[in-house]
């Protein structure tokens, strides 16, 4: 299983990080990739990075929650330094978020257009976070469409015809615990979608599957992720297991696992 979206560096794992990594790879999870937020983490995100080179991959980006006024033009010229000075198997994660901000969509928009500028430019798939969005970011991708543009929808959490207009951009779809929640929605539809389009994911330690849910999330229950997809699918969990890891490595080709 490969664990395509995972804060792995924040606070939340300070007292186990370690263990928790352990944990993960005790359960059969052979990779962990770490989206970039913005500047307060990234050291402490590339730190983790060296510790397990065989293991922990990070992207690089500036998430939409912190594109602020005063700041993200500096954010974005630091992101751009990093990319110029070393790969990374992705940009992200980057989108458009307002759920929690409406005032800044006009250079939540920019901010994401320069990136999805760099993505093409380098050859890169972009991880996309978008909440209360979906009109907007696709608005983006529509203007930006490229043949290089490519990527994952993370925590995908809309609809069956926003899930397929996704697909039809040429990006696939990060599932994770909202799988398995009652109210999530996705799990109606979601046989509907080829399994070669998804991409299995945390975004630990948030959105811990059932029967953990509530819990802080980690990597090791995206066992619980997996059998959600193995009743909806109709297929055995190794299956499961061998086409989505495949899925992330065709998507993640540049980090050579």
């Amino acid at each position: 299983m490969i664990d395509t979206h995972t804060h792995l560096y924040s606070e939340e794992f300070d007292e186990d990080r370690k263990e928790a990594i352990q944990r993960g790879i005790d359960k059969g999870i052979t990779a962990f990739y770490l989206p970039a937020i913005d500047s307060e983490s990234h050291e402490k995100m590339l730190q983790l990075e060296s510790e397990y080179p065989e293991y922990i991959f990070s992207m690089m980006g500036l998430h939409p929650c912190y594109v602020k006024p005063e700041s993200w033009e500096n954010e974005l010229n630091l992101v751009k330094k990093y990319l110029d000075e070393r790969s990374f198997p992705a940009i992200g994660e980057i989108g458009i978020d307002l759920y929690w901000d409406k005032t800044t969509l006009d250079i939540q928009v920019k901010a994401f257009e320069q990136q999805i500028d760099w993505a093409i430019e380098k050859d890169l798939p972009i991880v996309i976070h978008t909440r209360s969005s979906f009109d907007e970011t696709f608005e983006v991708l529509e203007r930006k469409k490229h043949p290089k543009l490519r990527g994952i929808f993370h925590c995908f959490s809309g609809d069956l015809q926003q899930a397929q207009r996704a697909i039809d951009l040429n990006f696939i779809l990060g599932i994770g615990g909202v799988v398995t929640f009652k109210n999530g929605k996705i799990d109606q539809f979601l046989g509907e979608i080829p399994l070669d389009k998804i991409v299995l994911e945390t975004d630990s330690p948030y959105l811990a599957p059932v029967p953990v849910r509530g819990k802080r999330n980690e990597s090791s229950y995206l066992d619980l992720v997996v059998g959600k997809l193995v009743d909806i699918y109709g297929l055995d969990f190794a299956e499961i297991d061998r086409m989505t890891t495949e899925n992330a490595n065709r998507m993640f080709a540049a980090s050579a696992l």
